[in-house]
């Protein structure tokens, strides 16, 4: 068997064994779904690039936060539509490792991305005669681009040596490649101490982003106590970075959660839409809610709506 692990060239997903009888409908739901996560993220990110009014650290936050949204849904639903039409689900070894990048440096992009702005809303709220220079250009085209490179590079660092362990399986369990599973598909005895060591390293380099927004909105709210006109900002543009900050927690903590103890017993489909909510869920939900929480932004959607109907 060891000599036959660099052969291994296709994994096989076995994620849609069970639900292949209803893929007609299954296709068309995942496609609407798709096809509305692409219309709402596009026609914000739309908007606040036209507008000159809304290139504001926190709107171009937001404008990224969208583009993120796209770029880890375009890692999984073409695939996973694809997949629906064709009788064999597999992907290609080195096509899962890209897949894999993609899925964890979408999700911790997300965090890096709401870390940066419960930075923004605290300068802005706690320090407002600083806050233009604290958040100036240069330094939020740096945290943008910290928000992107760095989980690129730090899932990039484990994908990589994910990539160097010989296999003995080519069986995943899941409608799409994770890092893990690939892991635990090596030949036993495997050297996965480094990988683990990265992986700790990793969880706990984004623990303490989740550390740091709790207490920028501890701080927020001790701010905004005893100020009226904060308690009106805050409500304006911290509760849809709470509310995002929430559903993203709750779609990843699930997942893990299911992960680690959840019952194989589980209906298949339920197994299935726990391991993919966080690309439905979150995608969906932050363009809708900053869209009609944010002024500036539903104004200027309904004046589009507006325009297109006279």
């Amino acid at each position: 068997m060891m000599d036959n692990v660099s052969l291994i060239t296709l994994f096989a997903l076995s994620g849609l064994n069970e639900t292949m009888n209803h893929r007609a409908v299954l296709f068309s739901l995942t496609l609407l779904c798709y096809l509305f996560i692409l219309l709402v993220n596009v026609t914000l990110i739309v908007i606040i690039i036209l507008d000159k009014n809304l290139h504001e650290p926190m709107y171009i936050l937001l404008c990224m936060f969208c583009m993120n949204g796209l770029y880890g849904t375009a890692g999984f639903y073409p695939k996973f539509l694809w997949d629906l039409l064709s009788p064999v689900h597999v992907i290609s070894y080195a096509g899962c490792h890209v897949q894999a990048l993609v899925m964890y440096s979408f999700a911790c992009s997300d965090l890096s991305i709401l870390a940066v702005m419960a930075y923004d809303r605290y300068a802005a709220i706690c320090r407002p005669l600083e806050y233009h220079s604290v958040m100036s250009k240069q330094r939020l085209s740096t945290l943008v681009c910290f928000s992107w490179l760095a989980p690129f590079c730090i899932i990039g660092t484990n994908i990589i040596l994910t990539s160097r362990l010989k296999l003995c399986s080519s069986f995943i369990a899941r409608l799409f490649c994770v890092n893990w599973i690939i892991v635990s598909l090596a030949c036993f005895p495997a050297d996965t101490i480094v990988n683990n060591i990265v992986a700790y390293i990793t969880i706990i380099i984004y623990v303490f982003h989740g550390v740091f927004i709790v207490w920028s909105y501890m701080y927020l709210i001790k701010t905004c106590v005893n100020s009226t006109e904060n308690r009106a900002k805050f409500m304006q543009t911290c509760v849809p970075h709470l509310t995002s900050l929430l559903i993203f927690l709750g779609t990843i903590l699930l997942d893990i959660m299911h992960i680690r103890y959840g019952s194989k017993d589980l209906p298949q489909t339920l197994q299935n839409f726990i391991a993919v909510e966080f690309l439905i869920i979150p995608p969906i939900m932050n363009p809708l809610i900053y869209g009609f929480k944010l002024t500036k932004i539903r104004n200027r959607v309904l004046s589009v709506i507006t325009f297109k109907m006279k």
